[in-house]
């Protein structure tokens, strides 16, 4: 039987689109990491990822919506990274605990330099952007409640549920930008501040 155009026009399969979405993302998240948020158009990355801005327009509304994706993508691997270390203390002391899981939750490897120079950049526009700031705010709150009921379970005699829990999170995950901006460049002093802010915000906390 001969295909009508309707048929020809069906949309494509789950699966070929959640590809073209991976490439989309992909080629995005290399432009954004070596030219910038700012620097880098719809169009630089439909011709990298070899697309139409159609294809691109089917699985992002926006620019700001492709890097927030990236941004949940980056978030939650670098929860399951904090989660497994959070495992393996689950035998320690609760000082010792919580020095262990502040620790992991304000150190920034190598590779993850680049993604944050690009989320400092974009928080700093959408501070001049009203709807764009609540997009941020937005994942900003997802972070904070995963960090917080990280906190819950980990350091149960510590952090009452919660509030408690989630003020927790908010300072652990400021001070993590802070101490993003601060040491970026890397070196002597980056390993110092973050064994300063290790020690007193695990003081605190136990």
């Amino acid at each position: 039987m001969n295909s009508s155009p309707a048929d020809s026009a069906a949309p494509r399969p789950p699966r070929r689109r959640v590809h073209t979405r991976a490439r989309v993302l992909s080629a995005a998240g290399e432009l954004f990491l070596s030219t910038g948020y700012a620097r880098t158009s719809i169009e630089d990355i439909c011709t990298a990822a070899g697309y139409t801005r159609g294809a691109f327009y089917s699985n992002f509304a926006s620019k700001e919506d492709l890097l927030l994706a990236l941004f949940d993508e980056q978030a939650a691997g670098r929860m399951a990274k904090v989660e497994q270390l959070a495992a393996a203390a689950e035998q320690l002391g609760p000082e010792e605990r919580a020095r262990r899981l502040v620790e992991a939750l304000l150190r920034v490897e190598p590779a993850e330099t680049g993604w944050i120079l690009l989320f400092l950049e974009f928080r700093l526009l959408a501070a001049r952007t009203p709807g764009l700031a609540e997009r941020v705010a937005a994942h900003d709150r997802t972070v904070t409640a995963a960090v917080a009921a990280l906190l819950e379970r980990v350091l149960p005699e510590l952090v009452s549920p919660g509030t408690a829990a989630e003020q927790a999170a908010e300072v652990v995950l400021a001070a993590r930008e802070g101490l993003l901006a601060r040491t970026a460049a890397g070196g002597p002093a980056a390993e110092q501040l973050l064994n300063a802010a290790t020690a007193v915000l695990a003081g605190l906390l136990g």
